[in-house]
């Protein structure tokens, strides 16, 4: 028996334990983010310094940027017919089926682009980077970059850095260009809309500032996700198994960043 007010020792345990391991993981995510701020920083020193290897830039923007072409495009492709679908069938009902082309453009150009392309890249790029950069570090290829005078962070990161923030935004105009496809193909060549009602009621509703939001978004995002890639991947240790614990890490981490970021910059948006 329990004096009266007392907690259950196994009840206290359990608590203590929860709050433990709350607090484990706020300071682990105050760490991380102050460690990717501090990437960003050292990674934004190097990239104006000499020497500037191209060769490693391009190769680069053609490993994240013209390697995620096909992924992005059939994304964009179907989701703009997915959407067109639904948005038509909700529209019937009001005899608003005119409405579905600058429907489905504003919602691709604004939302879906900026965020799934960022996500195809996390998944496709992401992962490689940040699997590419712990296997380095854990064979002391890094450390042997040191050893001979060479700036791990402007010979490994800056690139992919890069890679990720010019590459987002045409990904995202990529997307932009399929998704609106396919929201055309399903409501002008399935459900019989005319050509013209399309095209004039998307020009008539879709304004510039709807293009502009999605590629800052997807420049933001390009950003974000690379840096969380390369900072998971350049401080992997534990060998292999820890190499993919610092891949899944990195592949959580950005996707709730893109999505956490969505957010916040929709509010200084709108």
């Amino acid at each position: 028996m329990t004096d009266e007010g007392q907690r259950p020792p196994g009840r206290a345990a359990a608590l203590t334990a929860a709050v433990a391991w709350v607090g484990e993981r706020a300071i682990a995510g105050v760490e991380a983010f102050l460690g990717v701020v501090s990437l960003g920083g050292s990674v934004a020193r190097w990239m104006v310094r000499p020497p500037f290897r191209l060769e490693n830039l391009f190769a680069q923007f053609d490993f994240v940027g013209v390697g995620s072409v096909l992924i992005v495009a059939l994304t964009g492709l179907f989701t703009g017919m997915v959407f067109a679908t639904q948005s038509w069938s909700a529209f019937e009902r009001f005899g608003a089926e005119s409405l579905v082309g600058p429907t489905v453009a504003i919602t691709i150009t604004r939302e879906l682009a900026p965020v799934l392309s960022a996500l195809m890249i996390t998944m496709r790029a992401g992962s490689a980077t940040c699997t590419e950069l712990g296997t380095m570090r854990v064979t002391e290829q890094v450390d042997a970059l040191e050893t001979m005078a060479v700036s791990p962070v402007q010979y490994l990161l800056v690139p992919r850095v890069l890679a990720g923030l010019l590459m987002g935004p045409l990904l995202a105009m990529l997307f932009d260009t399929a998704g609106i496809f396919g929201g055309f193909a399903v409501a002008v060549l399935i459900k019989g809309l005319s050509v013209g009602t399309f095209l004039l009621r998307t020009q008539d509703i879709v304004g510039p500032d709807d293009v502009t939001e999605g590629l800052v978004k997807s420049a933001v995002f390009g950003l974000v996700v690379m840096l969380i890639a390369c900072y998971r991947g350049y401080y992997a240790s534990g060998g292999a198994k820890g190499v993919g614990q610092a891949t899944t890490n990195a592949m959580v981490t950005s996707a709730v960043s893109v999505f956490i970021l969505d957010y916040l910059l929709g509010l200084l948006f709108h």
